[in-house]
């Protein structure tokens, strides 16, 4: 590998010539060599006149085989090689970012720094396991809520209830969506913005559309509806918050997740594991009876009287005045 040292003067930054690129050149060389051999072939195949011999057909395949194979390993070389500028450029860009520090906000840690004290530390949440996947689903479910809460204030001046689960300022849409966002994005983490951008746009629009026709089937409700908006599908998704999406995704995975990332290395081991199963039954049974009160919701809605134990308990705990306060926007056909 031949480097020229950085020109003091100039500030020019110093000149690297890697292996790499030195058989990338060989390679464009070998290419133009191959096309010289291939001229007298060419001029073989014009001069036939009735046909084509047997022989010079099995030489000819036989040099289609092997560009073939030569333009299928130059085309992965390429892949691979723009693969790895990108990474080492979003690399140097998020940890100069990262060391960037501002007074009145602290910049985010770069995901690489990160991914390596989770590795020094043996963390217990280290990488995308189980419980970074549990821990970010119910860290998700509460900022979702708080963020729509301020939202809401700022462009309303009031506040509403934005929970979707009946104890505590909880949403599994937003959960949920950070969760699929973290997981499907993970890979992408120290990569350019635009496959977050991406990845996240396709991503945030299934989980959307998933709970939409949830809500709908299971529960005759809507809590939103894009029918209005260009570009939409069924109402469920539109082309705009699917933007919207996507530029999440960008602030999610080199923003959000990685100071959540710091939060959760704080997190002895033995005390993180118990921590976190706590919080996922806590949530599952949230879940559970959420899920009950909103369906026994729907069913008072249809004029359907209580007819056992759980469903007296049900409108005793959860009267439509209480369950109206907590789905504010919630709407049955």
């Amino acid at each position: 590998m031949t480097i020229r040292a950085k020109d003091k003067d100039s500030g020019v930054a110093a000149a690297v010539r890697t292996p790499l690129e030195e058989i990338s050149e060989a390679s464009l060389e070998a290419a133009r060599a191959q096309e010289e051999r291939l001229q007298p072939m060419y001029r073989e195949l014009a001069s036939c006149a009735k046909s084509i011999p047997d022989e010079l057909q099995q030489r000819v395949h036989g040099e289609i085989d092997s560009l073939k194979r030569a333009s299928a390993n130059l085309k992965a070389a390429q892949q691979k090689t723009a693969d790895m500028e990108d990474e080492l450029s979003a690399r140097l860009r998020d940890e100069g970012k990262s060391l960037n520090r501002k007074w009145y906000l602290p910049n985010p840690p770069s995901n690489a720094s990160i991914d390596l004290k989770e590795q020094e530390n043996n963390h217990f949440a280290r990488g995308m396991n189980m419980y970074k996947i549990m821990l970010i689903l119910f860290l998700g479910s509460f900022m979702g809520v708080v963020v729509e809460l301020i939202w809401c204030l700022v462009t309303h001046g009031y506040l509403e209830s934005r929970s979707g689960l009946v104890y505590g300022p909880f949403n599994m849409l937003y959960g949920v969506g950070a969760a699929a966002l973290s997981i499907a994005l993970y890979r992408f983490r120290n990569r350019g913005r635009w496959l977050s951008f991406l990845g996240s746009m396709a991503i945030g629009s299934v989980v959307e559309y998933a709970c939409s026709w949830v809500m709908e089937v299971f529960f005759g409700s809507k809590s939103w509806d894009y029918s209005q908006m260009p570009f939409n599908l069924n109402g469920r998704i539109c082309l705009l918050y699917s933007v919207f999406w996507g530029i999440l995704g960008i602030i999610w995975i080199k923003d959000i997740y990685p100071r959540m990332a710091k939060w959760i290395l704080k997190l002895p081991n033995r005390a993180g594991k118990i921590i976190t199963w706590a919080l996922m039954i806590f949530l599952i049974v949230n879940c559970l009876v959420s899920g009950a009160a909103v369906l026994r919701w729907s069913e008072r809605h249809q004029g359907m009287p209580a007819e056992n134990a759980v469903q007296r308990i049900l409108d005793q705990r959860f009267p439509d005045e209480r369950m109206e306060r907590i789905y504010a926007n919630m709407v049955f056909e």
